[in-house]
């Protein structure tokens, strides 16, 4: 046990002096005398960045300890399924810009629409005027069919007296 610590600090301590080294590169620019290898700078920066992302985070593990309590993650709660769908379908379902489509506005007009826009005001006078007309024609035929069928009527009582 004794052993894995003190390899474990000697890590531990190389680990420091390259980061050092780093620290001073970034800040002073590297000097010829101080290059190395492509492959091996890259290898230790990849240590660096790793060991700087690598924090403790405690999502199933309960710690008694008040140090490590501070990292424990807050446990998730299941988000409202219902809440998504209804974003999801809100987001497929985008408002018509225009709500109704008029498509007389679309199609380009006739070369004489100005003459039946000023002629329509007037073909709206004969149009009562017909309908006048044919409600007079329909009345007046009402009154000769009454007459037609009274005799008719009149006929066939003939017709059932004499039967007696």
């Amino acid at each position: 046990m004794e052993s894995t610590v003190g390899s474990m600090q000697e890590q531990a301590l190389k680990r420091k002096e390259r980061l050092k080294a780093l620290r001073n590169k970034q800040l002073h620019g590297s000097s010829p005398e101080d290059e190395e290898p492509d492959k091996k700078r890259m290898l230790r920066e990849e240590e660096y960045v790793e060991e700087r992302h690598r924090e403790l985070k405690l999502r199933n593990y309960t710690p008694e300890d008040e140090e490590l309590k501070q990292r424990q993650v807050p446990k998730a709660k299941p988000a409202s399924v219902e809440e998504k769908v209804k974003e999801q379908l809100e987001a497929a379902n985008p408002e018509p810009v225009i709500k109704e489509v008029d498509l007389v506005n679309l199609a380009p007009r006739k070369p004489d629409w100005d003459l039946k826009r000023d002629v329509a005001k007037k073909l709206e006078k004969l149009q009562k005027r017909t309908q006048r007309a044919i409600a007079e024609l329909i009345r007046e035929r009402l009154k000769g069919s009454e007459v037609e069928l009274a005799g008719a009527v009149a006929a066939v009582k003939e017709g059932e007296g004499d039967s007696d």
